[in-house]
């Protein structure tokens, strides 16, 4: 046995450790009689730990080094290793803010975990891809598992809706993206990220040009969709509010640290040579994003229709930093940019799953949290989860000392410092009218008489995560500089 081989790959040991330990789940499930799932539940949660330590082992050994490996593929670098990370930790929630609202709806089945973790391990080659092919293999692994998660209840019609609608779209996105690849890959002859962007700083052809130009429209296109950027929109509304609320929240977070990475690696790793093409396109793209996604969730009554125009707004904010790295060609700020922009995606993140992780703690057997006006006096049946509840609102808001401030203000930042003042000027006009409708959610809180009087009730490891998660929010907002810095240290480490 070759140990040096061996040896040499182990900075991917924690996609192989999520790989085998899925199969390992799965096989769990089918010798498990149990109807809550006691046991799947139970490995799934011991293979993220073990992923976790994986990765930090990997981290420990290897450092802020960059490690490429299989040829190419796949890259081992401090960015990868701190969204893995965050990915872990967004999923294990998932897992234990869903698992009552599942098995209350008898849907808390062996499928709903081990497509989550493949889809997790898809998150994870996307994170971690180095070239066009492992990119799309990584996307298309996530996505599949996805599209069936949404399409778990199979008695709602809301639901095989809303998979028909994701399946179609972002079949069309893949394919988008898969032929401005091909594109690229036609001008510059090869499939590798890092060899990509040398190849295009030295284009002399007019006809690669021209190739390459069409290539970097689709690719950011297909991007586009799997952020959830106007105007490839158009899913995220109805797929949030028809897909069951965990599979909601898992839509909403893992998804979107895996998006952020394909865009690093596709735009900053494998395209810098042609930032002031794809930077025009992501500040319309980011200006469209935060003016449709504010001003329309001001109309919704439906809280994961809120959620979902939230969404649209927040990710035109993430592409504030994505398109202020590189100014006239000089790259002095794009330490600074692309770092905001992943400590903003990471704040999201977790905003996220805190906001969707309150609305199943609300939701109980014959009873789903829909709307709006089920938060009616939740002071009153609960001081303490009212008090989560304005946070995570905050923090959406980007109001202070929550850590959503700090993220906002971070990316207007970096905008500025790039020369893009008006853009900055509009963000924050956005976000006012954006601070509305979260805080409408506070008002009936804390102002309105109670629209629902039953007890609320949950596990003690959900109320002590959510709980955790609430005071996460404020202790960023507080003390943001330990992981701003790490996220600037990853970025430098690219």
């Amino acid at each position: 046995m070759n140990w040096t081989a061996i040896a040499d790959h182990l900075p991917a040991l924690p996609e192989m450790v999520l790989l085998a330990g899925a199969c390992v789940v799965m096989l769990v499930d089918v010798y498990s009689k149990d109807e809550q799932r006691t046991a799947t539940f139970a490995a799934a949660q011991a293979v993220l730990l073990a992923c976790l330590l994986s990765t930090a082992w990997v981290l420990w050994v290897g450092g802020v080094q960059r490690y490429i490996l299989f040829q190419g593929l796949f890259v081992a670098d401090l960015m990868g290793h701190v969204l893995k990370l965050v990915s872990y930790g967004a999923v294990s929630a998932a897992l234990v803010y869903s698992r009552q609202y599942l098995m209350d709806r008898g849907l808390m089945r062996g499928e709903f975990v081990t497509l989550l973790l493949f889809a997790l391990l898809g998150m994870m080659v996307m994170i971690s891809a180095n070239s066009f092919l492992s990119v799309y293999l990584g996307l298309e692994l996530m996505s599949l598992c996805l599209y069936a998660m949404v399409a778990l209840d199979r008695d709602s019609p809301l639901a095989t809706e809303a998979a028909m609608k994701y399946f179609v779209l972002g079949a069309l996105a893949s394919g988008l993206m898969l032929y401005g690849m091909s594109m690229i890959y036609g001008a510059t002859g090869t499939l590798t990220l890092n060899e990509v962007a040398g190849k295009l700083a030295v284009l002399t052809s007019d006809a690669d040009r021209q190739l390459q130009a069409f290539g970097l429209v689709f690719v950011v296109a297909g991007i586009a969709f799997k952020i959830g950027v106007v105007p490839f929109h158009m899913w995220i509304p109805d797929v949030y509010h028809g897909a069951p609320t965990p599979v909601t929240l898992v839509l909403g977070s893992g998804p979107k640290l895996a998006a952020f990475a394909m865009a690093m690696r596709l735009l900053v790793s494998g395209m810098l040579p042609l930032a002031q093409d794809w930077q025009q396109m992501l500040a319309l793209l980011a200006l469209l994003s935060m003016a449709l996604g504010n001003i329309t969730a001001i109309a919704q009554a439906n809280i994961k229709r809120m959620l979902a125009y939230s969404t649209i707004a927040h990710m035109g904010f993430m592409l504030l930093g994505l398109l202020s790295g590189v100014v006239s060609g000089n790259t002095l700020n794009a330490e600074d940019a692309y770092s905001a922009s992943l400590f903003y995606v990471v704040i999201y993140v977790a905003m996220s799953v805190g906001a969707f992780g309150m609305v199943l703690f609300l939701s109980r057997r014959g009873f789903d949290c829909e709307t709006l006006e089920d938060f009616r006096g939740l002071n009153r049946r609960s001081p303490w989860y009212a008090f989560l509840m304005m946070v995570l609102m905050l923090s959406l808001a980007g109001l202070p000392p929550t850590a959503g401030f700090y993220a906002k203000l971070a990316v207007l930042q970096a905008a500025v410092a790039a020369g893009q003042v008006w853009l900055a000027v509009a963000a924050v006009v956005f976000s006012l009218i954006g601070a509305y409708y979260y805080l409408r959610i506070v008002k009936l809180m804390y102002f309105d008489e109670p629209k629902d009087t039953a007890p609320l009730g949950s596990g003690k490891g959900f109320r002590f995560l959510l709980s955790a998660n609430g005071l996460a929010l404020l202790a960023f907002g507080i003390f943001p500089y330990p992981l701003l810095n790490l996220c600037l240290e990853a970025i430098k480490a690219l």
